[in-house]
């Protein structure tokens, strides 16, 4: 029910303690207002990080090879693995009810690329059709790499976009031809990609095509795989981490490597980088609240201290007030009333000024790992919660004690 006469008392006790009041609000203020920042920088950095995953399939898994470090079945350390068409051809047909897209790949190195008097030095793939969306790749115009392409081994080439601006400076590209370490190749597209300039800067042939012109013979250099999609990211995680260890021990059983041997293949999951990267933020995360939790306490023990001060000047009005019959829970809520009301306005001051700031500045910062810093509704909500309980807690203690004030040691207070 509303108090008309205790919202008057309220106002004048602020009143009578302008300097103090603004201080004790300037504490809680600044406690709500960091917390809300650090969180939304906290929320940025889960955006950069979503938006590093996002440059290539989200559940994609690499598939390299390196040298042995250890020796096995006679075997000596430091012995070149080289993959093989045959261990893609095992590893789809194995799981091809599992596999959403997949590629092999063979790399050319130092790959030389011209067209009339313009040359560059790229990094030239001999890919399958698949790889344009295990790459992301969106074509700007013309069409990726096909099925019959690699099956007819036909000498065409699927540009970036850096290439294409570097090379034709504007020129349509496809339909033209260009030269790669001397061999002629026609484009048939040129592609983008969310990883900016530098995957821009490849050129991509049909795998058959590489492995033949470049006397790559069977070699593969990579593969790379993407699941079917999962109900939830723990399954799409536990079904990654199986593939990824059911096929390490085919390639190691079948290149005759130590099972224990972590350098020789090398399985790069996307899903598991992600999950550690998410286990870290969620983290950072626990890290922020607490700061800022640990802030607002600050505030809190500053009103709580205030409220003190305020019991005890205002000792023989309570006397009175008992002596003519108020109840304890009466004089409790008085002070409860005054404690919340000065800490949820300070509050709010700075949660509207904390989500202010993070509208106007936070679409402006663009960093590797910070994206659009900002906070929910669920987060602002919280808040929110935690004022009305700091102001409870904050004033309690103070109210206890005004409400187990004798009413004849209050009358004899000075």
């Amino acid at each position: 029910m509303f108090d008309l006469e205790r919202w008057e008392e309220i106002f004048e006790t602020i009143s009578k303690n302008k300097l103090r009041t603004f201080l004790t609000s300037l504490s809680v203020a600044s406690g709500i207002f960091i917390l809300v920042i650090l969180l939304g920088i906290g929320e940025g950095m889960r955006n950069g990080i979503s938006r590093e995953f996002e440059q290539d399939a989200a559940n994609i898994l690499y598939v390299w090879t390196g040298s042995t470090s250890v020796g096995y079945k006679g075997m000596n350390p430091g012995r070149r693995i080289q993959m093989k068409n045959a261990d893609y051809d095992f590893a789809v047909q194995k799981h091809q009810d599992e596999l959403e897209y997949k590629s092999s790949m063979f790399r050319i190195w130092n790959g030389v690329v011209n067209y009339n008097k313009e040359s560059g030095s790229y990094r030239v793939e001999g890919v399958l059709p698949d790889y344009q969306f295990l790459e992301n790749s969106g074509m700007m115009s013309g069409r990726f790499i096909n099925h019959n392409d690699h099956s007819g081994y036909e000498k065409v080439a699927v540009i970036g976009k850096r290439v294409n601006d570097d090379l034709f400076k504007g020129k349509q590209a496809v339909g033209e031809y260009i030269e790669i370490s001397g061999i002629n190749f026609k484009v048939i597209g040129v592609f983008t990609d969310p990883g900016g300039e530098r995957e821009e800067t490849r050129v991509y042939v049909p795998l058959s095509t590489a492995q033949r012109v470049f006397n790559g013979s069977n070699n593969i250099n990579n593969m790379a795989f993407t699941l079917e999609k999962e109900e939830s990211f723990e399954a799409a995680l536990a079904a990654s981490t199986r593939f990824s260890e059911q096929l390490q021990q085919f390639l190691k059983e079948q290149h005759t490597i130590a099972p224990e041997d972590t350098r020789a293949v090398v399985v790069n999951n996307s899903l598991e980088n992600a999950k550690r990267f998410y286990d870290l933020m969620d983290m950072i995360k626990f890290f922020f609240w607490g700061v800022g939790i640990c802030t607002i306490i600050a505030g809190i023990v500053g009103v709580s201290n205030i409220m003190l001060i305020i019991v005890k000047e205002r000792t023989r009005e309570i006397g009175v007030r008992k002596a003519l019959g108020a109840r304890p829970w009466s004089i409790v809520m008085m002070v409860l009333h005054e404690s919340i009301f000065v800490t949820a306005i300070a509050g709010f001051v700075g949660l509207i000024g904390s989500l202010a700031l993070l509208e106007l500045v936070g679409p402006m910062i663009e960093t590797q790992y910070i994206a659009n810093p900002s906070v929910n509704f669920n987060v602002a909500l919280s808040t929110v919660f935690i004022l009305i309980i700091a102001g409870a807690v904050a004033g309690f203690f103070p109210a206890w004690r005004a409400a187990r004030i004798k009413p004849i040691v209050a009358l004899r207070d000075e």
